[in-house]
């Protein structure tokens, strides 16, 4: 039986396709965190450094970081307003814990400054940073104006009363915006101590907060507490604190170049 000599040009394009596919096993193989989609375990190790546990004689609950001055010397923390209110109101000391390093610091009301909005159940402590190692590098919040559409997933992290040393991951997704599009609804779980806690969103390969948790309310239609749904805040306060923030580093920075001396004038070289 005649057999014909093999066809060079067929060996040779398999040839091509096998190493092009052992390429993309490879490269597949290889990815970096950010070549692949962000998951949440990536959005709680980003948001892990900023988070803090606050403190007050009264009960406990949880902040993170939204600004931090260029020097690194004051901060701002985000937090739910019901967290910090009656500490405020009667002065009584504040215990903020970083939770990633353990650092803690206790601010007196003369060493601080609380701004409160009462009807978003929103507050920003102004403060010190002390020996807390903070992050230099700020979350993204979302801009603006804008709100998180309908259906979107939406994580949450903070200190539960049942495990209160321990940062908890929970999820949901928006169920709908209420109160003029300023909070949202969440099917998912808020429990006592993780009030204040960033509400986040994975926008492409990075993390945005879309608010802070303030409330869980329960279905008690019948009677009797059913599965309810979770109220997160916006972020409106926020982005004015952040606002405040660049603009004191933008003062800062005019007060020092306009106290070098320049060519040509008294004192320079």
């Amino acid at each position: 039986m005649f057999m014909g000599r093999p066809n060079s040009n067929h060996s040779s394009r398999q040839s091509r396709r096998t190493q092009e596919a052992r390429r993309a096993t490879t490269l597949m193989t290889t990815q970096t965190p950010s070549m692949r989609a962000m998951e949440w375990h990536d959005a709680v190790d980003a948001i892990r450094p900023h988070v803090m546990k606050i403190e007050t004689p009264d009960g406990f609950g949880t902040g993170f970081l939204i600004s931090l001055t260029a020097d690194r010397s004051l901060c701002g923390i985000a937090t739910a307003a019901h967290v910090v209110s009656h500490a405020n109101q009667w002065e009584e000391p504040i215990r903020i814990k970083h939770h990633e390093s353990g650092q803690t610091i206790v601010i007196r009301n003369p060493d601080r400054l609380i701004m409160i909005d009462a009807a978003k159940d929103t507050a920003a402590i102004l403060c010190a940073r002390g020996d807390m190692p903070l992050s230099m590098a700020a979350l993204h919040l979302i801009p603006e104006g804008h709100s998180l559409r309908v259906g979107n997933d939406v994580g949450w992290v903070g200190f539960p009363a049942i495990s209160p040393e321990s940062l908890c991951f929970f999820s949901g997704q928006t169920s709908c915006l209420v109160d003029a599009g300023h909070a949202y609804l969440v099917d998912g779980v808020a429990i006592n101590g993780v009030s204040g806690g960033p509400a986040f969103h994975i926008r492409g390969d990075h993390v945005r907060i879309i608010g802070v948790v303030s409330a869980y309310i329960a279905n008690r239609a019948t009677g009797e507490a059913l599965p309810g749904l979770c109220v997160v805040r916006d972020v409106s306060q926020f982005q004015t604190v952040v606002g405040a923030f660049k603009s004191l580093d933008e003062a800062k920075s005019k007060r020092t170049s306009s106290a070098t001396p320049g060519k040509g004038e008294p004192g320079a070289k």
